[in-house]
Formats: structure tokens, sequence, C-alpha cells
């Protein structure tokens, strides 16, 4: 079983993590954009916000061990039919992706804690609020969280589009290799 990356393909590691993250992130997406609209007397109106919360807390260590991932292990070279133009989008694509995660984080985090309230995670414990008391500062970071979400999932849907290009139009192992490790003397 390859847990490690290698220089040609992704090890399980990175690959659980990617689309772990990539689910979760896509129903706290749809979750958040649905409670927004909760009203008072609905049944969810507590319990949809306490699981947004927990789960996002959740989120902040598996994103900062993605980093320490990423940086401890090699990233695969892109494959030979890959252009330049692509190589510096897939780049660029990925650090946005990640610069949007953290934002996204640290954004819905401002909000929670405005009131100067910490934050339960899963009732378990309470994560304190740091910064609070900033004028304005859930209504600000309630719309940095919101146009950051978007803007996430749409550079995602651009990101998994590519993919599906280069598995179906280029025919490369872009797409296969996020799917599940291949030998490390694998040459594409």
């Amino acid at each position: 079983m390859q847990l490690n990356n290698h220089t040609s393909s992704y090890g399980w590691i990175a690959i659980f993590i990617h689309w772990g993250m990539a689910i979760t992130l896509i129903g706290l997406a749809i979750v958040g954009l649905w409670m927004v609209d909760l009203g008072y007397y609905s049944p969810w109106y507590q319990v949809a916000p306490f699981w947004h919360k927990s789960i996002g807390l959740l989120l902040i260590p598996l994103l900062l061990f993605r980093f320490y991932w990423r940086w401890r292990q090699p990233t695969p070279a892109a494959p030979k039919g890959h252009s330049q133009w692509e190589r510096v989008m897939a780049g660029m694509t990925h650090t946005l992706l990640y610069v949007l995660l953290a934002v996204i984080l640290v954004s819905g985090y401002l909000i929670s804690t405005a009131k100067g309230e910490g934050i339960s995670l899963f009732g378990w414990f309470e994560v304190p609020a740091i910064i609070s008391g900033i004028e304005g500062q859930a209504d600000l970071a309630g719309k940095v969280h919101y146009w950051a979400a978007i803007s996430m999932l749409a550079l995602a849907a651009l990101h998994a589009l590519g993919a599906v290009k280069h598995h179906l139009i280029d025919r490369d192992t872009t797409l296969v290799r996020m799917l599940k490790p291949s030998s490390p003397t694998y040459e594409d």
C-alpha cells in the first residue's frame, strides 16, 4: 500500500485528504447556503450552524496537516503532455484553492466569535474567542466567508473540469492518479 507520494503519483494519504476535504467542503457550502434562510422556529435553526461550525473547526487542523504533508512529500510531476501554461494554471489554481480555504476557515471563526463567545466543537470542548468585538466583525467576516466560499466552489469546478478534460480528451493520468496510487516506477 503506497501511503506516501512519489514523483509520479500521489499516495493514499494525499488522495484521502484531497477527496475528504472536497466532499466535506461541498457539503458545508450546501448546508451554509441552506441554513442562512432558516427561520427561527425551524428545528434546524440551531442544529445546522452547530454542525457547520464543528465540522469547519475540524478542517483547520486537517488543512494544517495538508500543508505539512504537501511540504514533506514530493509533488508528482505533471504528465509529459501538459503544456507550460497548463502547469502554471494548475499551480495557480491549487495555490488559490488553499488561500480561499484558509480565508473561509478564518472568516468563519471570526463570524462565530464576533460577540466574544467561543465555538463548541461537537460539545466536546469550546474553542475560545481570541479575536472579537471589532465593529462590524460578523457582517464583514460573513461577506468574506460567503464570497470566498462561492469563489472556491467556482474554482473547484474549474479544477474538476480540467481533470475531466485531461482524462477524456487528452487521455492522460491527471485524474486517475488522484483516484489511486500507481507503482513508483510508473512513467507517463
